[in-house]
């Protein structure tokens, strides 16, 4: 991937907290027109990374870069290309939707009223409603279609959709793919439904402890990890130290193994130990995040 490629590129950034490292060496780079979800438990450093992207908070060590420029010194032309809704964005309550349009058109560079009407129109919101006469889902579509209205290079999603019933969510979804076929445009989310994730992404990113432990095309990383059953005639042995091994469990004469990049040395291994049935099997994107965050950081992972 080259320089122009990358919108979003975060450079072995680190942020600590006190004697805590809320992010540890983090690198990844996020491709033009990209839907690209950066996944991790509460804790894993999510928001930290996002907040330093927005010029937000300060990195301890590294640096993250937006749209080719540092993003501690981001210019605020550079500012009006990039879009961001936070979960639970607050919108003043006395307001009416309509009035929120005028006030961000006024202050924001490039806030385009008819696109905003156009999501509006999209997402079913009466505009002369006051915002504080909105159902929660109703002012999230608001702060997204404010977002939307300068038309951003980058859209960038911290979790806005949490708590939200399903068809409100599928909105969320709808808009974001929407997005991706414009051209250029390129978005940056995170969620705790995974589910959603593995119908809209088509890149991902999944933390742990600060720590990158995965990265890119969703098919490549679904394809490199598997699970290994394997069954013996007693009791199963011990999980072996192997490169690769992510996480094990034993119940009775099966042992399971989560591997990344290639079954092949466990398998060897477990037949030498005796097995006498090995399985194979493909992991859905929860089933390996799950095997990731609940595994102990050991470095990088598989990050690509």
């Amino acid at each position: 991937m080259t320089m122009s490629d990358a919108v979003v590129r975060f450079d072995r950034l680190t942020r600590w907290f006190g004697e805590r490292a809320a992010l540890s060496d983090f690198t990844l780079d996020v491709p033009r027109g990209s839907v690209y979800a950066l996944l991790g438990r509460n804790g894993a450093g999510k928001t930290t990374a996002l907040r330093c992207l927005l010029g937000l908070m300060r990195p301890t060590r590294g640096r993250a870069e937006v749209l080719g420029m540092d993003a501690a010194t981001l210019p605020p032309a550079a500012r009006a290309r990039i879009g961001f809704v936070a979960e639970g964005q607050t919108l003043v309550p006395w307001m009416k939707v309509r009035m929120l349009g005028e006030f961000q058109g006024a202050t924001m560079p490039g806030f385009d009223a008819a696109v905003f009407s156009a999501h509006l129109d999209r997402l079913g919101i009466d505009a002369s409603q006051r915002v504080k006469n909105l159902s929660r889902g109703q002012r999230a579509q608001v702060a997204l279609a404010l977002a939307l209205a300068p038309s951003p290079e980058l859209v960038i999603l911290d979790d806005p959709a949490m708590g939200l019933d399903p068809v409100v969510r599928r909105e969320f979804l709808e808009v974001m793919i929407d997005l991706v076929h414009a051209e250029g445009r390129t978005v940056l989310f995170t969620s705790h439904v995974l589910a959603d994730v593995e119908r809209v992404a088509d890149h991902v990113a999944i933390l742990h402890q600060g720590v990158l432990r995965v990265s890119g095309a969703v098919d490549d990383v679904k394809s490199r990890i598997v699970r290994v059953h394997a069954h013996f005639d007693g009791d199963a042995p011990a999980a072996p130290e192997l490169a690769g091994v992510l996480k094990s469990s034993a119940r009775g004469r099966a042992l399971s193994l989560t591997v990344c990049d290639g079954p092949e040395a466990v398998s060897e291994w477990a037949r030498t130990h005796g097995a006498v049935k090995l399985d194979v099997e493909r992991l859905t994107l929860e089933d390996l995040f799950i095997d990731y965050t609940t595994s102990p950081v050991t470095g990088g992972g598989a990050a690509a």
